[in-house]
């Protein structure tokens, strides 16, 4: 005989059932406020956090400096000069031998459009050369009527650049007064919060700094084994430009996805230009191999090692991420989903009883106490 439902406990279960559903949904309507107000001050947040990655970087050499008894001030302004320095090395070791070589790339660009021409002429396409100047002059027709366009779009990008530096900036001024005064930061915080908050907030956010400070350096262990293997790939098969090219690979690697293509982009191209297509395909085979590996297995291992999350965490992180904000999204998932488990993780401390009180508890009752 099948056993007939219970009244009371079905009405329980639904009462408990709505209640959790209404706790979560007040749940989600804070973290939708919180998330429509991280947006609205975005021109604020986006430079704290900039300068917040930056200072991981750099304050393992201002804490060294402080520890050798420098100024706080001293050793954040020689760190700052110091990071300036580096960034503008980057910068002039991949310009100048681009620059140095430009008249030959640019000759290999005029024959590659000319090769490409003749082939284009040849079977199975058979394109005379009157087609291409009447493709040419469509071209150019389309061009002149979307002036208006292209003016918005560069008035788009100009000012995209703008706010772009504006960003670097105040991240570069953030980045310094967070060397000089970080470590009194902390200390300010517990004496401005009341009661226990005073002892939660600076312990979780000094896990926040650790786990951002593995995230950047995870990141660059990343970077720089892309940089090794992709600019070993372009040294093998006679590529020019080899180290400026596994620089930009490394820098690129901060930024993920569009970065990746942009590096990947500018390589085969150089490749087609100086090599012919057969180099081109191969260069853009290894690029594509490189960075399936950095993508699959080396981020995902590197950085749940580094950032205590699961390899299959990281990966839906970096796909949601990207789904919801772009190339932001794809760069803030890593992190976000660590600083939101390093916060899990101390409240389940918080509200998890200590193993002797389980134990007097389990003693008390009788029961066998778990191993």
């Amino acid at each position: 005989m099948s056993a007939t439902l219970n009244s009371r406990k079905a009405a329980a279960a639904l009462r408990a059932s709505a209640r959790v559903s209404v706790e979560l949904l007040l749940v989600l309507v804070s973290v939708s406020v919180a998330l429509w107000l991280l947006g609205r001050m975005w021109s604020v947040v986006w430079p704290l956090i900039v300068g917040l990655l930056l200072t991981t970087l750099t304050w393992p050499l201002a804490r060294h400096l402080r520890r050798r008894g420098w100024h706080p001030a001293l050793a954040a302004s020689v760190v700052t000069v110091l990071f300036l320095l580096v960034a503008s090395g980057i910068v002039a070791l991949i310009a100048v031998p681009v620059a140095s070589q430009s008249g030959e790339l640019a000759d290999g660009v005029v024959e590659g459009i000319q090769r490409l021409r003749e082939w284009a002429a040849g079977p199975p396409l058979h394109i005379g050369d009157d087609q291409i100047t009447g493709a040419t002059d469509a071209a150019t027709d389309r061009l002149q009527k979307g002036v208006g366009s292209m003016v918005t779009t560069v008035v788009t990008g100009v000012s995209t650049v703008f706010s772009g530096l504006v960003t670097a900036v105040l991240a570069l001024f953030l980045m310094f007064f967070f060397l000089k005064d970080g470590p009194r930061f902390l200390p300010w915080l517990a004496r401005q919060l009341p009661g226990r908050l005073a002892t939660d907030v600076p312990v979780v956010a000094a896990r926040g700094w650790e786990t951002l400070s593995a995230f950047v350096r995870s990141q660059a262990f990343v970077g720089l084994l892309d940089a090794v293997f992709i600019g070993l790939g372009l040294w093998i098969l006679g590529v020019p430009l080899v180290l400026p090219l596994a620089v930009l690979t490394f820098v690129s690697a901060f930024v993920p996805i569009v970065g990746a293509l942009f590096a990947g982009l500018v390589a085969v191209l150089i490749a087609l230009v100086s090599n012919g297509l057969t180099d081109a395909l191969i260069v853009l085979a290894i690029i594509v191999v490189v960075q399936q590996l950095e993508g699959n297995v080396f981020q995902p291992m590197i950085q749940s090692r580094g950032l205590g999350l699961h390899a299959a965490v990281v990966l839906l992180a970096v796909t949601l991420g990207g789904s919801l904000a772009g190339v932001v999204g794809s760069l803030l998932a890593v992190p976000a989903a660590a600083l939101i488990a390093v916060v899990w993780n101390y409240v389940r401390e918080q509200l998890s009883d200590p193993p002797y009180e389980r134990k007097a508890a389990t003693t008390d009752n009788g029961a066998a106490v778990p191993s």
